[in-house]
């Protein structure tokens, strides 16, 4: 069965991730591709960029990015990713770990990969924080396989009119299972006052 991207009206049930779950999925990642031993880390933003951060830390590898999308300013307007910024050559002859946050076509990684596998890199595999269960084939290590709505800690949250508000993109998601963004949906944090800022 085809899914289109952003159809999310065949996601059942809501699961926000914490930071804390960000991390714990990373370390489990980290830990799984480790006998791999990769040598570059291509994070793909802008979701992956999270992940592949920490992945590369943890992996003390090194990290370039890749961005392929089909948004302008956060909306969706092309049918198919667009290259934005593409691999680096230093990949080739390198074993390559391509991070994303999620698998749910498998198209933006499959294209990462054959541009990745065309600049020579000896090996490529890939990792996802999250897989839909149509979207499983394509990723070689997957921290959690849910066909839930996941919603992200880095982007949960927008600003609009000098205040912070839920993501309109999420709460049209949460409004095809019927339920209001409550307050508990959003990030828990203590108030901080920028030490510096223009006035």
């Amino acid at each position: 069965m085809t899914h289109q991207p952003y159809d999310y009206s065949q996601r059942k049930g809501i699961r926000p991730i914490s930071w804390n779950d960000f991390h714990g999925l990373c370390k489990a990642l980290a830990l799984a591709s480790a006998p791999f031993q990769p040598q570059v880390i291509l994070a793909v933003g802008r979701g992956g960029f999270y992940p592949g951060t920490l992945i590369a830390h943890l992996l003390q590898a090194e990290i370039y990015p890749v961005r392929l999308s089909r948004r302008v300013n956060d909306i969706v307007t092309y049918d198919t990713p667009r290259w934005l910024v593409h691999p680096p050559d230093i990949v080739a002859g390198q074993r390559v770990l391509i991070v994303d946050e999620i698998s749910s076509t498998g198209e933006t990684l499959q294209i990462v990969k054959a541009e990745t596998e065309r600049l020579g890199a000896a090996a490529v595999r890939c990792a996802v924080l999250y897989a839909h269960s149509w979207g499983l084939e394509t990723p070689d290590y997957v921290g959690l396989l849910s066909d839930d709505l996941l919603l992200n800690p880095w982007d949960r949250e927008i600003v609009r009119g000098g205040e912070i508000h839920f993501h309109p993109e999420y709460a049209s998601a949460l409004a095809e299972q019927g339920v209001t963004p409550s307050p508990e949906l959003l990030i828990v944090t203590p108030n901080f006052t920028p030490a510096k800022a223009p006035r």
